[in-house]
């Protein structure tokens, strides 16, 4: 496996977000789960990505089995926190509160059964609290051993410099894919002049250029699919969309790669500080995503991707109306 470096850590070229594993996408399978974060770690894997809030614990619990038997230094640990869920679902905000940022750790730590994590970040920016002190909390954590680098998750280009500020910053967790590109705009930019790398998440976009959603599956998705509430899987919107990624399979097909290989190795081509995130719940959509760590993409074949792939075509924001307007990196 080759390597990337964030910031001041250095990690595999590309990681394992395990959302998917506890339900955003429908049921996932939980011993398949399980073998497939123990089979990433095998093929070389060190970044696994996780959130306190995903299915309220339970990713933080089933990696802590999967990783159980795994030599500690053998992986990094990122989490997210700061997310304020009901039981019911509704969505109360961020809370970027010192305390609240201790107290968190705590329960993460015992959950994950691990004395230490690796990257810890606020998932969104709570307008309410200055980064100021969220970022000073996570150092406090630092320096006391609990915490070894500091993370941020989906903030603009001004949060990251008041950040920076305060505490080094090791990278930027946000959205980067063919199909989102806003990070393009500025962000990207500053977070290289300060030496901050990138965690790309979405990188298949929720599955719409994965190779495998069509418009009849949409139809008959798992309820609990969280896709399904996207402006990009509803309508006109999906069409568009759809289209969009039967252009990146002839551009894929004529590269002898799967759209998802494609798709990975666009992202992965964006710098030796920009790592992709694969979403793999099975074993098999693991090993297909593991085949674009060798991908060496050519100034030809970047122009031809992006041409199957406008950015201006992508129809639909990336998430809803209320999530959309908590995004402090799409302000």
């Amino acid at each position: 496996m080759q390597t990337k470096k964030l910031g001041s850590l250095i990690t595999s070229a590309v990681g394992l977000g395990c959302m998917g594993m506890s339900g955003a996408y429908g049921e996932a399978d939980r011993g398949e789960s399980i073998a497939t974060v123990r089979a990433a770690i095998d093929a070389g894997i060190t970044l696994v990505d996780t959130a306190d809030f995903y299915r309220m614990g339970h990713n933080e619990l089933l990696l802590a089995e999967a990783l159980r038997s795994m030599p500690r230094e053998s992986y990094h640990l990122s989490v997210k926190f700061g997310a304020q869920i009901g039981p019911d679902g509704t969505w109360f905000g961020f809370d970027g509160r010192p305390a609240a940022v201790k107290t968190a750790v705590a329960y993460s730590l015992q959950r994950l059964g691990t004395d230490y994590i690796d990257v810890y970040r606020p998932a969104r920016l709570d307008p309410a609290v200055p980064i100021e002190d969220t970022v000073g909390a996570i150092g406090d954590l630092v320096d006391a051993g609990f915490v070894r680098h500091i993370g941020l998750s989906e903030v603009g280009s001004e949060t990251v410099r008041r950040a920076a500020s305060v505490r080094p910053i090791s990278d930027l967790q946000i959205e980067y894919s063919l199909m989102s590109r806003s990070i393009e705009r500025d962000i990207l930019q500053t977070c290289r002049e300060l030496g901050i790398g990138i965690t790309a998440y979405g990188v298949l976009s929720r599955g719409l250029i994965g190779g495998n959603w069509t418009k009849n599956r949409s139809g008959h998705a798992d309820s609990a699919d969280s896709r399904l509430a996207s402006p990009r899987f509803s309508g006109h919107n999906l069409d568009a969309n759809l289209a969009l990624a039967e252009a990146l399979r002839g551009v894929a097909d004529e590269l002898g790669l799967t759209m998802a290989q494609v798709a990975i190795g666009w992202v992965a081509s964006r710098g030796s500080d920009v790592v992709p995130l694969i979403g793999a719940r099975t074993r098999t959509r693991l090993n297909e995503a593991l085949g674009a760590v060798d991908v060496r993409l050519d100034g030809d074949q970047l122009a031809r991707i992006e041409a199957a792939v406008p950015a201006e075509k992508v129809a639909g924001d990336r998430y809803p109306a209320a999530h959309m307007a908590a995004l402090d990196s799409e302000r």
